[in-house]
């Protein structure tokens, strides 16, 4: 069941309540009998690690996308590294 939160515009008291989607949202603050509002709040929900579709069961294509990627990147810091030794090489001379 979700939780909803509520704010009283009387009391500016917050109120966080789990309900069922089918319950009626509440009306009435319960410590000074003020209007409540419901307020939208962000989520804790976040997805992260391996588990997800996109990260382990990818399509063939996707596959060989990120093992092209993979080895650009490996690729730029070779020629990176080799073009600093130069670079360094050159100044020192």
């Amino acid at each position: 069941m979700p939780v909803y939160e509520y704010q009283c515009t009387q009391c500016q008291e917050h109120i966080e309540v789990i309900q069922k989607f089918s319950d009626e949202p509440l009306t009435t603050c319960t410590s000074c009998g003020g209007t409540l509002k419901k307020i939208i709040a962000a989520t804790a929900f976040v997805l992260k690690g391996s588990g997800w579709y996109v990260t382990d069961y990818p399509s063939a294509e996707r596959k060989k996308a990120m093992e092209d990627k993979t080895s650009k990147s490996a690729d730029k810091d070779v020629a990176g590294q080799s073009s600093k030794e130069e670079k360094k090489s050159a100044v020192s001379a």
